[in-house]
């Protein structure tokens, strides 16, 4: 097939990279490389109701040489999503995913693959594709095969395949998959195909390299950023310092259209930029422009009070009295309570987090003449992003052209976040000066700008037995989570994603009640890496050791003991324990003569188990963190060499988060404008991370975000074994332990 194209420029040593301007829903024949489809029939197929992930055309293109360009539902944004895709239709198809090319599809109801829709996160993109992936590969290997049958003369049954071509074994002869792709395009879909056997599999569950890895460090991948179109103009912005505040005067506007390269100054809503012939001297006027903020008017929808504090918030947030909305129930927790020879109840908060991801925001903006609107935009939900750039535009959603750049970065920034996305400015921008544009957020921006992980505090009450073992646990998170937000709040019922991590566990305690009080963050928050549980796994599982010693246990094996009638978790935190050397708690003195301590912990996010145990010690009044074991169970696998660098990668961001990060607002601002105010865990801080791979064969569970949870309660709970006190709070640069580790 050949594509629409012009010419997009990454300035690179290889000259234009070449970009589809109508989209890549090419026609009827994705897989034909001689037929050009008109664009209105292009759209009129992408508006017909297609069963998502069935239509081969969609998704796959086989070259003459018999590579393979398939176009990805799911977005990569170093998880190894691109890679996955390629090892699973790659497996059926028959063609190594070293001979694939994998780039971002365009909005269209073939890539609705999540429950109807289409978004890349919640670690669902392969479990939630894994089946028709499969069934889409073979789909085509069958349209190949009969293609080569009717070409050979001979039944369909006589053929076979090897990587790349079909096979007729009777007769010697081959032929390569790009000689008959013409003729398999235009035939139908097979309803109905054989799968292969997974004891046969030669790429799934095998470590295949990353398609990415050699772009990515030789600098030829290309994310938003490096991207130019021709004519295009270099944005830059500032906003105002509290969300809801407009630009009321312009003190030096005349002195700044003067500056070098500057060709206008732009007021938009809760922004000033400037548009100029390079970015530096955007940034440059725009930093250089003297504006007076008006204040936000009455009703203005999530405007930051002047008043605002983290640090106030947080204390309102531990002080809020109530029991809140049940979300889990069982037995009888207020009568075991009542009747426990012991209580044991603590209260636990969690900061304010950035993303923090490497590459800034950006978007480029071209209004073409045709009246349709392109866009380059990071992002994780095109549809959705092609909607929302459609309302700020005044078109229909078909007129809008979505690009889906790699994203240097993901964690749940890409999310379509109100006031957050640079793309609504840009599309403003392009339109006002009538060419293209490119506007990038400055660091400084985007640490105004971002969505935060919200604030959250929770509350636990545990009953013991006259043995020491718990009879009773109620626990009541107080907060807002992200899902209600973005998603839609009912105020009778419980947002999973503030109680995830709480709830649903697994321990065999016979009386529990889990609830959310919810109170409005007046910041705009977001999702961010594993979601709820990041903060939650922290608050029950330091809890639980806390439980633990309150009845004289050891908290390793209450675990063992409460996970007696799971095997699957029983078997996960002795695989743990196993992977250390054996568990010791501690304190005890390694080989360096340090004192050191352990700590353990289970999490149970996103369809997988996992299991982490943490070696640390005190040093200079901080913890430093040794080892860290993570046994994680996905249930099965595609890439085992990807699960590790996503598990290593996860306990990066969970102890970051634990030992360093906390976003402090006072009077309604960031006080970290760039990360020389937010500290992130540097190289020479992070620990050796081993990890082990558990497939139990239960139903294909998430990766990119299941490491993280079990990260920061298993260090704290390290920590607490050498300082003596209970750790309640994150981060853990804010304890003063100097002296503590004697």
């Amino acid at each position: 097939m050949t594509l629409f194209r012009d010419r997009l420029s990454t300035g690179g040593e290889d000259g234009p990279l070449n970009v589809s301007r109508r989209g890549f829903l090419g026609g009827a024949a994705a897989l034909v490389l001689s037929v050009t489809v008109p664009v209105g029939r292009a759209r009129a197929q992408a508006a017909a109701a297609v069963a998502p992930g069935t239509r081969v055309n969609a998704f796959l293109e086989i070259r003459p040489d018999s590579t393979v360009l398939f176009r990805s539902a799911f977005i990569e944004g170093g998880q190894g999503i691109f890679t996955a895709m390629a090892q699973i239709v790659g497996e059926e198809l028959d063609v190594d995913p070293a001979n694939f090319t994998v780039e971002g599809a365009p909005p269209g109801p073939d890539y609705l693959l999540t429950g109807g829709g289409r978004f890349t996160g919640g670690s669902m993109s392969v479990r939630m594709s894994y089946e028709t992936m499969r069934k889409l590969g073979a789909s085509a290997r069958q349209m190949l095969m009969q293609a080569a049958a009717t070409q050979f003369g001979v039944p369909v049954s006589e053929l076979s395949t090897e990587p790349g071509r079909v096979v007729h074994s009777a007769s010697g002869r081959t032929i390569p998959y790009g000689e008959i792709a013409d003729a398999a395009a235009y035939l139908p879909v097979p309803a109905d195909v054989v799968l292969r056997n997974p004891a046969d599999f030669r790429w799934i569950g095998k470590p295949v390299a990353r398609l990415d890895a050699r772009d990515k460090s030789t600098g030829r991948a290309h994310y938003a950023i490096d991207l130019k179109v021709d004519g295009m103009l270099h944005a830059a912005v500032q906003h105002s310092p509290r969300l809801g505040g407009e630009p009321s005067a312009l003190a030096n506007e005349s002195e700044v259209h003067a500056m070098p390269g500057v060709h206008s100054v732009h007021r938009l809503p809760g922004a000033v930029a400037i548009l100029a012939d390079s970015w530096w001297r955007a940034r440059r006027a725009v930093e250089a422009l003297q504006v007076t903020w008006a204040e936000p008017a009455a009703g203005t929808p999530r405007a930051m009070p002047a008043d605002f504090s983290s640090e106030a918030h947080k204390e309102m947030l531990k002080s809020t009295p109530g029991d809140g909305i049940a979300f889990e129930q069982e037995g009888d927790a207020a009568g075991a309570l009542a009747g426990a020879t012991r209580i044991v109840e603590a209260t636990y908060d969690a900061p304010y987090l950035v993303h923090g991801q490497l590459e800034p925001p950006s978007a480029i903006a071209r209004w073409n003449d045709d009246s349709t609107l392109e866009l380059w935009i990071p992002n994780q939900a095109p549809e959705m992003f092609q909607t929302e750039a459609a309302k700020v535009a005044d078109i229909e959603p078909d007129k809008v052209i979505i690009h889906s750049p790699i994203l240097g970065g993901f964690f749940g920034r890409h999310f379509l976040y109100q006031s957050a996305n640079p793309f609504p400015q840009a599309i403003l921008l392009a339109k006002a000066a009538g060419q293209p544009v490119k506007l990038v957020w400055s660091r400084e921006e985007e640490f105004l700008r971002d969505t935060l992980r919200p604030m959250t505090a929770a509350r636990f009450r545990a009953g013991l037995d006259a043995a020491g073992l718990p009879v009773a646990l109620d626990a009541v998170a107080v907060g807002e989570g992200p899902i209600g937000r973005w998603f839609g709040r009912q105020p009778d019922k419980v947002d999973s994603s503030a109680v995830e991590g709480i709830a649903g566990k697994v321990y065999a305690i016979p009386n529990r009640r889990v609830g959310q009080i919810h109170v409005d963050d007046p910041a705009i928050i977001g999702f961010w890496r594993s979601v709820g549980h990041s903060m939650n796994d922290f608050f029950y599982e330091t809890f639980f050791d806390e439980m633990a010693d309150a009845g004289r246990q050891d908290p390793y094996e209450l675990r063992l003991r409460l996970l007696a009638d799971s095997p699957r978790h029983s078997n996960l935190l002795q695989a743990v324990a196993e992977l250390s050397g054996g568990w010791k708690r501690g304190p005890f003195t390694a080989e360096d003569r340090t004192r050191r301590a352990r700590g353990v912990a289970m999490a149970s996010p996103f369809g997988s188990e996992v299991a982490t145990i943490a070696e640390v010690s005190l040093r200079d009044g901080g913890v430093v963190v040794h080892d860290v074991w993570v046994a994680i169970d996905p249930g099965s696998i595609v890439n085992p060499a990807i699960i590790e660098a996503q598990v290593n990668s996860a306990v990066a961001l969970g102890l970051s988060s634990a030992l360093l990060e906390e976003a402090i607002y006072v009077d309604g601002m960031p006080q970290a404008r760039n990360f020389d105010g937010y500290p992130i865990l540097s190289p020479d801080r992070m620990p050796r991370v081993h990890v082990r791979i558990v497939e139990s064969g239960a139903p294909m569970g998430g990766i990119g975000e299941p490491g993280l949870p079990g990260v920061p309660p298993a260090v704290v709970n390290a920590a607490s074994v050498l300082t003596g006190q209970r750790i309640r709070s994150l981060p853990l640069s804010k304890l003063d332990l100097k002296g503590v580790e004697g």
